[in-house]
């Protein structure tokens, strides 16, 4: 596997916009933008069929991004395999790298012993892959191509970061 400097570190939380105001407070992040009820064209979570309705917080922290990511639906999810469903618990979820083909890195880093545990289309065709990393960083690891709109989207959350002039430390956006 090619090196891949990490893109975007993410946080499981019970609620993005909270977290996501919190994590202002204390490092001066963001703005962020909020993606609520993220559509899906498909998933699969561990081979099977699934549903996973998230929402998700992105801003920049520095020179990376950070995203706070909430399960809106109850079930069995790439979250939940490490912050079990009712369990409380809440943290560093997965990093994020850039890939050339995210079925190809997945089949790729599959063979070097890291399976995909999700992997998700969204409705306009992107795929994403979440590789279980966990026995290698104690975190999921997140595969998606550096498509020119995925790029776009990084370079905006960069571009806005410390702009808060008239503008709320959170922001909905539809994805």
């Amino acid at each position: 596997m090619p090196p891949s400097p990490i893109r975007q570190i993410a946080f499981f939380v019970p609620d993005a916009w909270a977290a996501a105001h919190a994590h202002h407070a204390a490092h001066g992040s963001g703005p962020f933008l909020l993606a609520e009820n993220i559509p899906l064209a498909q998933a699969t979570y561990r081979g099977q069929p699934a549903h996973l309705d998230h929402s998700s917080a992105y801003g920049q922290w520095g020179d990376v991004m950070v995203e706070f990511v909430q399960q809106n639906n109850p079930g069995p999810s790439v979250f939940h395999d490490l912050y079990p469903e009712g369990s409380g618990r809440f943290g560093p979820h997965h990093t994020a790298i850039f890939v050339d083909d995210a079925d190809a890195a997945a089949d790729q880093w599959a063979a070097a012993g890291y399976p995909s545990a999700f992997r998700g289309v969204m409705e306009d065709g992107f795929v994403y892959h979440f590789a279980d990393t966990t026995a290698l960083c104690g975190m999921m690891t997140e595969l998606y191509a550096a498509t020119d709109q995925l790029r776009s989207f990084y370079d905006h959350v960069a571009a806005i970061a410390g702009d808060f002039a008239g503008h709320p430390v959170v922001r909905t956006i539809k994805l």
